[in-house]
């Protein structure tokens, strides 16, 4: 078992050359704030240093896989006085270098992070009563994670623009016929099909499993930071305009947004 500093709201459990991170935040539909980030960041550095954690699969508690990042810590971001990075930023690049096999177990809501932090994962398990959303539109900002770059990849570009521009949920099934997960499981299964996966990983030699996962991380690692630039740019642009202002108030007040007037 891990000794890091989980803040309280992320589960650790290591089992068998496993790392299970179940996200512990059930009332925001865990979503992420930068306790999370920071929390699920420290696990993997620690697990990329830990001979004795071959895999890690990353999940939800209850029917939450993440519903994206806490936009009421967005709207009042929180301060820190150790001068360190925290959050996002830091968070997603410790991701997508990773260097062991990441597996996500997709119980349910998959949110803007949620959703976007697949594409990074090695292999997604996806239940059937899971449904995803990437809502950076209807937030007056835009896709993150260099998910401008890997969704076309997965899915393909007709896919990616209808999600994204739309807005639209899709459910388990839909994720799983697109591409963005590699088996389709009962809910009540999920987190043991999950396991059992990664026990059968951790089982092979690490050092063949890191230097596969590097050799597939160095044939498009540019790429992602090139688009992950990208959109750091232009969401630090859209952040704080009308747009944005109007859905984080819409948010605060519990209506629907209006954008013909401030957009």
């Amino acid at each position: 078992m891990s000794s890091i500093d989980t803040r309280g709201v992320l589960g650790i459990e290591d089992t068998d050359g496993v790392r299970l991170l179940t996200v512990e935040r059930e009332g925001a539909l865990n979503a992420y704030n930068d306790a999370v980030y920071d929390a699920i960041r420290d696990a993997l550095d620690e697990a990329a240093g830990d001979d004795g954690i071959a895999t890690v699969v990353l999940t939800g508690r209850g029917r939450s896989f993440c519903a994206g990042t806490d936009l009421a810590e967005l709207a009042q971001p929180v301060r820190y006085d150790d001068g360190l990075p925290h959050g996002f930023g830091p968070f997603i690049a410790t991701v997508e270098t990773f260097p062991k096999p990441l597996i996500a177990a997709v119980n349910g809501i998959a949110v803007g992070i949620g959703l976007t932090l697949l594409p990074h994962c090695d292999v997604v398990l996806v239940s059937d009563k899971a449904r995803l959303r990437a809502p950076f539109v209807t937030l007056g900002v835009t896709a993150e994670a260099g998910s401008t770059f890997l969704l076309p990849t997965l899915i393909g570009w007709q896919r990616t623009a209808e999600l994204i521009y739309t807005a639209r949920w899709i459910d388990g099934p839909t994720a799983f016929e697109w591409g963005l997960a590699s088996r389709l499981c009962a809910a009540d299964d999920l987190l043991a099909e999950a396991m059992t996966l990664a026990t059968a990983i951790a089982h092979m030699p690490v050092p063949s499993l890191t230097a596969t996962k590097q050799l597939l991380l160095d044939a498009r690692l540019d790429a992602i930071r090139t688009a992950r630039d990208r959109e750091n740019v232009t969401f630090a642009e859209l952040l704080g305009g009308p747009a944005n202002k109007e859905a984080l108030a819409a948010f605060r007040e519990k209506r629907e947004p209006d954008f013909r007037k401030r957009s």
